[in-house]
């Protein structure tokens, strides 16, 4: 156990509630569990990809904790047990519904704009995650990745193409800090089978995520420039600017749609896209500004003639290079909007 992990345990052995949920008072393992639920939630989230496959999957831990409570024995910190059995629920998640995925996966990009593409609802798509849902969390010394970069999308696109047991092990080492003896107990492996599996974890990884990561890159643009981004962003989609929207992309810039199956890459291609679809295509827009997946995002609202107002379409996020957006996800669908806190329609 790590320097860290027994100042925890200590803490947990002291505290009265402990004691008092061994018995069953629900109240006390509430109170208990309420300042880790936020980073469970997360950890969910990067396990498998879903906000609501990691409400599932945090309700289960939550339940299988609280009924197991009685054979936590202290031995290693609170935290430590909770990440176990959340750990062990997602793994078992994984193991039944297998990997999420973007349009990028699933076939090369389109040329051309597909007017009238349908949603591909088979696949089971890569979702988006509320910035609101990364509080502060204490890592131990051997983390290499803060808590936003192990929400970005592109590190989390790339956790789907690993099996359970190497994400699991590279999420708990580099993005929470435990050690891999650790990390070891939890999985119920040994040491050196944990440090196999980090480095094919990181082999797959390194060649999917970019060397710089979106907070390296927002924090050289400056608050001031992004919000200009964002903002111009928006307002070519709104006024149908296509000459604004175009000089924001870089020349290999990529817009992807889940769950619609084609993407788009490059800036001839990306740009036939915005011209005869969301341009010209689509009707009045109007959008508000979120954080999504620690990268700026806009929600993006259609007019509906039915019901006289925008109506919630999609959360877009923007991934950017230097000062230029190198990507666009736009996750389509309501439902989307829920976990963000965001009105369903602007009147």
């Amino acid at each position: 156990m790590n320097r860290f992990s027994i100042t925890e345990a200590l803490g947990d052995a002291e505290d009265p509630d402990l004691a008092k949920a061994r018995d069953g008072d629900d109240a006390a393992f509430t109170r208990l569990v309420a300042p880790l639920q936020r980073e469970l939630h997360a950890h969910c989230y990067r396990m498998l990809g879903s906000t609501h496959d990691a409400d599932d999957a945090l309700q289960d831990a939550l339940l299988r904790a609280w009924r197991g409570l009685s054979r936590f024995e202290g031995r290693s910190s609170l935290r430590s047990w909770l990440y176990t059995v959340t750990t062990r629920t997602c793994l078992d998640v994984v193991e039944a519904r297998g990997r999420r995925a973007l349009p990028v996966d699933l076939g090369p990009s389109s040329t051309h704009a597909v007017v009238g593409d349908t949603p591909l609802t088979e696949v089971p798509w890569l979702g988006p995650y509320p910035d609101a849902g990364l509080g502060g969390v204490s890592a131990g010394p051997d983390a290499r990745y803060e808590q936003r970069e192990g929400v970005e999308l592109a590190f989390v696109a790339a956790l789907q193409h690993l099996p359970g047991n190497q994400r699991a092990a590279l999420l708990l080492f580099e993005v929470l800090g435990f050690s891999a003896a650790e990390i070891a107990a939890m999985m119920e492996t040994s040491p050196a089978s944990v440090n196999s599996a980090l480095a094919r974890a990181r082999r797959v990884v390194a060649e999917r995520v970019p060397a710089r990561t979106q907070q390296q890159t927002l924090r050289k643009i400056g608050d001031v420039r992004l919000r200009e981004i964002v903002g111009g962003f928006s307002a070519a989609l709104e006024r149908g600017d296509t000459q604004a929207l175009v000089a924001l992309f870089t020349e290999d810039v990529t817009w992807s749609m889940p769950p619609m199956p084609h993407w788009y890459r490059g800036i001839e291609a990306v740009t036939d896209f915005a011209v005869r679809v969301p341009l010209t295509g689509c009707g009045s827009w109007r959008h508000l500004p979120t954080g999504v997946n620690g990268q700026p995002a806009v929600a993006c609202y259609l007019w509906n003639d039915e019901a006289a107002a925008h109506l919630a379409w999609s959360i877009t996020v923007l991934t950017l290079r230097e000062e230029r957006i190198c990507e666009v996800t736009s996750f389509i669908g309501a439902g989307h909007f829920v976990p963000l806190e965001l009105p369903v329609a602007l009147p």
